[in-house]
């Protein structure tokens, strides 16, 4: 390591050393209490120090957003440390209970993260995304003082195996992506191995294809100075020939082995030769491991050269484990530093003893010219760089009057009577699909708010006066983003929507529909975005085996664990279209709350401080029920559920449904009600909410409140104990089975175990027994009393 010679050269030596050092100290000095690996990436960390350090410390500035690449998490919290945004504690806490976290974290950081990563490739697409939000926000006028930013992700080059990366590229071609940089750290290794021979050149077609200046940083200043010496051509194209793994190997032997190799394959006792020996084995080592991502002059040059906001790729060549003694070894991706090494690393970069967290430790410039720098970091001007946005009001439930109607087309009712208003609420929604606009009833919608789009686009179908019933039109005020059918891109597009408020200070409400099977081709992204606390109403349908004639790939089984099981997400499965409009309004609010209120006393629910909300519907139109929405029941469908017949003080039964199945659990009451007393039907609106409330309530029971208690646990405290439960859905039949845990009730739970096959809804509910007389038949096994006539029993 040569001297530091400026600020930057300082600040690259003590970023790569408090990376390590952090690593370090996590696996080999703090107390683990066992034997186990607690982690870290050393390796790929030192292969992004450059990168990382003329990107934070120079070409930064406050409005752009960076997705670091999950493993350079210790070279993020090292820079964040050294800009005042991390404490020393944390640090050495790194990956333990309440230190910094192992990927940069949004919600579990204190630094100044932008966007959480860690589920490779997806913290890459999302700057995609979140920079095609900052164009949607800025077209409407409402951030004229904030510039736009642009939105950096540091990729590490085995991310690009991960296919969402390839779809990405596609939508932002057709959306128009601007203001976009990815940063390639092509070190050419990954967790198994060395990169397959020609991946370079892959990477650049594909890029360019889509319309991205591509920029290569392949050699270093060193290295580009040697190849004008008398000789140097020769030492290009010896480099431009290596194969990576020859390359790597040769770079963790060390000066001695280049020497070697060099001479024995380019050596001509001319001008190469003399070029080799006038450079000592270090020097050799240094110049070979001189590639253009290790050089800050080559680096700062690159990213202070783009002067338009067309889509850039920076492919740096790096070494894995650069500056490090790991440096190009095979197996150094999970590898660490043995104590002896580290204690080598120390000297070399003369670090003393007990002086190891120091900011400026080691380092040749005064720490007065040091901190003087930091002070004006570009990046770090304005400090923490999150906004608010004040919180849109609601226009209050939408209530549709129509006798019969599915909770899918009252969904798209209600959003076509918002867009016929001017209301800020409707003015700040933005919905978006994977090419199911129109099947999942945001037609009207789009009809009358338009698509978006930076450049306007006439609708040709209009302008020929060819009858249709979608008036589509492209332009800048649109609000509706149509996107191509891949449902990874969706949930990338509602996270960042959904963090818009934080990101550019401007609140948008995303809206996204998709067909509910297929959440699970885009879970990992509905996770990810969950993650970071982005805020989204996510409406999904048809439920379920409702839309029976598609067969089992379209049909729907899993879904309602999803949405019971992921955090961040609450989940709802209305029956009726009044349900769902009070359940839509709440959900508005819901998605703006910010770490506000108590734990609610009330309800005992977990998430009372908001988060994003899924919706299962169905296109399965149901006979209304003509009632009054007071305050009462809106509370009881937004807490989870209702009595939709109370049941009596000597009640054997008590069917409880969920969603669309709804007629099926009215008619099996009537079929048993003559043969059991008191039969009660109790609709669950949201098994997910019931159940976080349980949750929460016992928890809190467990620390001392003995006064806590949950909504279900009110709703069936009168059961008596001989009563049976008969829960049913149409979807996988656990969602509902926990309710026999709250009291200890006999139960036996309906719904969808395996993949449903073609046919009509009355054909799959009498299969699967989610009919009525299926849910009848189920009661009069279980509960006690006179057998009902006429009704199967399962063999």
């Amino acid at each position: 390591m040569t001297d530091a010679i400026t600020p930057l050269k300082a600040l690259e030596q003590k970023v790569l050393w408090l990376a390590s050092w952090t690593i370090h100290n996590a696996n080999q000095l703090r107390p683990k209490g066992d034997d186990l690996k607690v982690g870290g990436h050393q390796a790929s960390c030192a292969s992004m120090v450059t990168l990382m350090t003329a990107l934070y410390f120079k070409a930064l500035r406050p409005e752009d957003r960076v997705a670091v690449k999950p493993h350079a998490s210790p070279v993020f919290h090292a820079i964040q440390y050294l800009l005042g945004n991390q404490t020393r504690e944390k640090l050495e806490a790194f990956r333990a209970y309440g230190g910094a976290q192992s990927y940069p974290s949004r919600t579990k950081d204190i630094d100044d993260v932008d966007f959480s990563t860690g589920s490779v490739g997806l913290g890459v697409a999302v700057t995609a995304f979140a920079s095609l939000v900052q164009d949607y926000v800025t077209s409407k006028g409402w951030s004229k003082e904030r510039p736009e930013g642009r939105m950096i992700a540091l990729v590490g080059d085995a991310e690009l195996d991960e296919g969402n990366v390839y779809e990405c590229l596609q939508e932002g071609w057709k959306q128009g992506l601007r203001n976009t940089w990815w940063i390639i750290d092509y070190n050419r290794q990954s967790l198994d191995g060395v990169v397959r021979e020609g991946l370079y050149d892959r990477l650049e077609g594909v890029f360019k294809a889509f319309g991205w200046e591509v920029v290569t940083l392949k050699y270093g200043a060193l290295q580009r100075a040697a190849f004008a010496e008398p000789g140097g051509e020769k030492l290009r194209q010896w480099i431009d020939g290596c194969p990576n793994p020859l390359y790597s190997a040769l770079m963790f032997q060390g000066g001695a082995a280049w020497r070697k190799r060099l001479m024995d394959e380019i050596g001509d006792q001319g001008p190469v030769t003399k070029l080799l020996e006038k450079r000592s084995d270090a020097e050799l080592a240094e110049l070979m491991a001189n590639l253009g991502g290790h050089c800050l002059e080559t680096v700062g040059k690159a990213f202070e050269e783009i002067d338009h906001d067309r889509p850039v790729v920076f492919i740096a060549y790096t070494v894995k484990g650069w500056g490090t003694p790991l440096a190009g070894h095979k197996d150094n991706h999970a590898g660490l530093m043995t104590p002896q090494q580290m204690e080598s690393f120390r000297q070399q970069m003369r670090v003393r003893e007990g002086r190891e967290w120091e900011p400026f430790e080691g380092l040749s410039l005064p720490e007065a010219e040091l901190k003087d720098y930091l002070a004006k970091v570009p990046f770090n001007a304005r400090g923490r760089r999150r906004y608010a946005s004040p919180k849109v009001p609601s226009v209050g439930p939408i209530l549709l009057d129509e006798k019969v109607i599915s909770t899918q087309n009252a969904f798209g009712k209600v959003l076509d009577q918002l867009a016929r208003g001017d209301s800020k609420l409707a003015e700040r929604i933005l919905t978006t699909s994977p090419d199911v606009t129109v099947s999942t009833n945001l037609g009207p919608w789009v009809n009358r708010r338009d698509l978006f789009s930076i450049n306007p686009i006439a609708d040709t179908f209009r302008d020929e006066r060819v009858p249709s019933a979608q008036k589509w039109r492209f332009s800048p005020e649109g609000q509706h983003i149509e996107l191509g059918i891949a449902e990874m891109n969706l949930f990338l597009l509602l996270a960042a929507a959904g963090l818009s408020h934080s990101l550019f200070g401007e609140r948008l409400l995303p809206i996204g529909t998709l067909y509910d099977p297929f959440i699970s081709r885009g879970l990992d992204a509905l996770n990810y975005a969950c993650y970071q606390d982005a805020r989204f109403l996510l409406v999904a349908t048809p439920s379920g085996v409702s839309l029976a004639p598609e067969g089992g790939a379209h049909q729907s089984v899993a879904t309602p664990l999803i949405g019971l099981s992921q955090d961040g997400l609450a989940s709802f499965e209305p029956a009726y279209a009044d349900e769902l409009s009070l359940i839509m309004d709440w959900s508005f609010d819901y998605l703006q709350r910010d770490g506000e209120g108590d734990p609610n006393e009330r309800t005992w629910l977990r998430d009372e401080t908001g988060g994003s909300v899924y919706l299962r519907l169905s296109t399965r139109p149901q006979e209304q029920i003509q009632r009054k929405a007071d305050e009462t029941f809106r509370q009881q469908v937004i807490d989870g559920g209702y009595w939709l017949r109370e049941p009596g003080p000597n009640c054997e039964v008590v069917i409880a449904y969920q969603g669309v199945v709804a007629p099926e659990a009215i008619a099996a009451a009537g079929m048993i009600g003559e043969d059991r007393r008191d039969v009660g039907v109790l609709a669950v609106t949201s098994a997910d909410r019931l159940n976080a409330g349980w949750q929460a309530a016992q928890r809190a029971r467990i620390r001392g409140k003995a006064e806590a208690i949950s909504h279900v646990e009110r709703l069936l405290a009168g059961l008596p104990p001989h009563c049976t439960l008969v829960t049913v859905i149409d979807g996988h039949p656990a969602t509902l089975s926990w309710l026999s845990g709250v009291y200890g009730h006999r139960a036996v739970s309906l719904g969808v175990e395996h993949f449903g096959q073609t046919g009509t809804i009355p054909d799959l509910y009498h299969h699967y027994g989610i009919d009525a007389q299926g849910i009848a038949s189920a009661a009069a096994a279980m509960a006690p009393g006179r057998p009902v006539k006429h009704l199967r029993f399962a063999g």
